[in-house]
């Protein structure tokens, strides 16, 4: 896929939604607006499949970062672009030396990560976000097993589950009920 096979209305629309919203606007919410003008009519199919879903989300992205590019360059505007707060910021010229390289930019500036991102890849990075969202979300938990609170670092808490285990252990008089909830601990922190 092109960037030439994006139409300039869609960049229009984008622009002309952005400027209504003094606040800022949510993609979810921007990518609504802009179906109400006749792009991303795949969205209502799109409900029962990641993958579209994806693909609607790197759209929108992309198109996000293009309009971007074209009005910093043309010292306009600044656009933030956050999935819960999409807004156009005055214009700042920051020096050249300070400038980041955008990672999320480059990804979704590049069409091929649209064309080569299969279904199944899209699943796994699901998974790979709940797994993640899960693990930090039964964190304080786990620390708690081990009698650990935040901020503690992986060296630490692997030092007091080898300590813990050695004092729990079913063969040196300790419960294999502690001793599961341990393991199960240390595979949430360490996982």
């Amino acid at each position: 896929m092109s960037t030439d096979l994006l139409p300039s209305a869609l960049l229009e629309a984008t622009l002309v939604e952005l400027e209504d919203q003094d606040a800022g606007i949510k993609e979810y919410d921007l990518m609504q607006a802009l179906k109400g003008h006749g792009f991303f009519a795949f969205i209502d199919d799109a409900l029962d499949s990641s993958h579209a879903l994806f693909q609607a989300h790197f759209l929108l992205y992309h198109v996000l970062y293009l309009l971007r590019d074209k009005l910093a360059s043309n010292q306009q505007a600044w656009l933030k672009i956050e999935a819960l707060d999409i807004q156009l910021l005055p214009y700042w010229q920051a020096e050249d030396s300070l400038a980041e390289v955008d990672k999320l930019r480059a990804y979704y500036l590049d069409l091929s990560n649209l064309e080569n991102t299969t279904a199944e890849q899209v699943s796994e990075l699901i998974s790979s976000f709940w797994t993640k969202f899960t693990r930090h979300e039964n964190r304080d938990e786990a620390l708690a097993v081990l009698g650990l609170v935040d901020p503690v670092d992986n060296k630490l808490i692997k030092s007091t589950y080898r300590r813990l285990v050695m004092k729990s252990h079913p063969d040196r008089g300790g419960n294999k009920e502690q001793l599961q909830a341990m393991n199960s601990a240390i595979n949430i922190l360490l996982s």
